[in-house]
């Protein structure tokens, strides 16, 4: 896991979320929400490779991203899928974290042929592996090995793979 990114904020009579403003325009923000958004209902895999590049993320050749896939609005800059990856149904991709005093972020690197399975959720500085295998519903909080098959809350190492 890379070394996240921390930015203070010094009022703690409100969390840093209520500052978000201050971190990234907010009109490239709302950019961000409304492609995002229209990349989760879009069928073409295509389209959504073209729109989500539009707005910064790096997106390999045959990239595949399932219906409700959720990308950071804030950084998806900082968002790179490798050649030939899915991204499972539901799954969430973050490259932010808002905490009460400050803001963390981090990139985030799916590997080629990697899958991160449904309704999965990888957390900022994080990276997974080439050929990588992640499970549904687990919660990647750190790096992942390439070729290795994780899983669960916290994902672990489920199977070990040649």
């Amino acid at each position: 896991m890379k070394a996240l990114k921390v930015y203070k904020v010094g009022d703690r009579s409100k969390n840093a979320l209520n500052y978000w403003w201050k971190f990234k325009n907010p009109l490239v923000v709302s950019a961000n929400f409304i492609i995002i958004e229209l990349t989760k209902i879009l069928p073409s895999l295509a389209l959504k490779r073209f729109l989500l590049g539009c707005i910064g993320m790096k997106v390999g050749r045959n990239a595949a991203i399932g219906l409700g896939a959720q990308f950071d609005i804030f950084f998806p800059e900082m968002t790179e899928l490798g050649d030939n990856c899915i991204i499972g149904y539901g799954a969430t991709i973050l490259c932010h974290e808002f905490l009460i005093d400050e803001l963390r972020t981090g990139r985030v690197r799916i590997g080629k042929n990697a899958m991160i399975g449904a309704n999965t959720t990888v957390l900022p500085g994080v990276s997974i592996g080439d050929e990588a295998i992640v499970s549904a519903c687990s919660l990647v909080n750190k790096d992942v090995r390439p070729r290795a098959f994780v899983g669960g809350v916290p994902a672990k190492i489920l199977k070990k793979r040649r």
